[in-house]
C-alpha cells in the first residue's frame, strides 16, 4: 500500500473510533439523564379517589358542595336541553344555592352515585319528562339532629322531602344521590 493510502486508512479508523466514542457517550448521557429523571418524575397513583372534578369552582359559583361520585351523575346547568323524554334531576332548596334555589344534575349511566351536600332541600324531581320515563333513584338525607333517611325519588315526578313533605317536618340536607336503574 502507498503511503497516502495508509494515512487515509488511519484517518478513517481514527474517525470511526471517535464516532463510536461519541455515540457511546451520548447514549450513556441519555441513559443517566433518564435515570436521574426517573428519580424525580415519580408516577402518580392510579387509584381513583372519585373526588368530584371542579368541585371548588362549583362551590364558589353555586354554593353546592360536591364531594365524590362515579361520574354517572354530574352537576349540570339547569338550562341544559332534554334528550327525548329524559331531562335533568332537579333539587330544590330554600337556601341561596344553585340557580335561585334550584340545583340540577344529568344522569349519564344506568347506575350512578354522587355524594354531595345541599342544605334545606324540600323537593327532588326525577329526570323523566313523561310518565314511565326517567331513572330510578334514591336520595339520602339528614336532619340537623342527625336523623338519616333514604327516599325513593319519583323517576318522572316530584318527591317532597324535609319541610316539603309536610308541616312540622325538619329541614333536610341532601347527602347522596344514587341512580339504581
Amino acid at each position: 500500500m502507498g503511503e497516502g493510502l495508509m494515512k487515509f486508512r488511519n484517518v478513517l479508523l481514527a474517525l470511526g473510533a471517535v464516532t463510536i466514542a461519541l455515540i457511546g457517550g451520548v447514549t450513556a448521557g441519555q441513559s443517566s439523564r433518564s435515570e436521574a429523571q426517573g428519580v424525580t418524575d415519580v408516577q402518580t397513583s392510579l387509584v381513583e379517589n372519585f373526588a368530584y372534578p371542579g368541585a371548588d369552582e362549583i362551590f364558589t359559583t353555586y354554593g353546592v358542595t360536591l364531594i365524590s361520585g362515579d361520574g354517572h351523575i354530574v352537576f349540570a346547568d339547569c338550562a341544559t336541553p332534554a334528550e327525548g323524554n329524559i331531562g335533568l334531576m332537579k333539587v330544590r332548596t330554600t337556601e341561596s344555592v344553585g340557580q335561585n334555589g334550584l340545583v340540577c344534575f344529568k344522569v349519564l349511566g344506568a347506575t350512578g352515585q354522587l355524594k354531595l351536600k345541599i342544605p334545606a332541600v324540600f323537593e327532588i324531581r326525577g329526570d323523566g319528562l313523561v310518565s314511565g320515563a326517567g331513572h330510578k333513584a334514591k336520595a339520602e338525607l339528614t336532619t340537623d339532629a342527625g336523623q338519616r333517611t333514604v327516599v325513593d325519588v319519583n323517576p318522572s315526578g316530584n318527591t317532597p322531602v324535609g319541610v316539603g313533605a309536610g308541616p312540622g317536618n325538619q329541614p333536610t340536607t341532601l347527602l347522596q344521590l344514587d341512580v339504581v336503574g
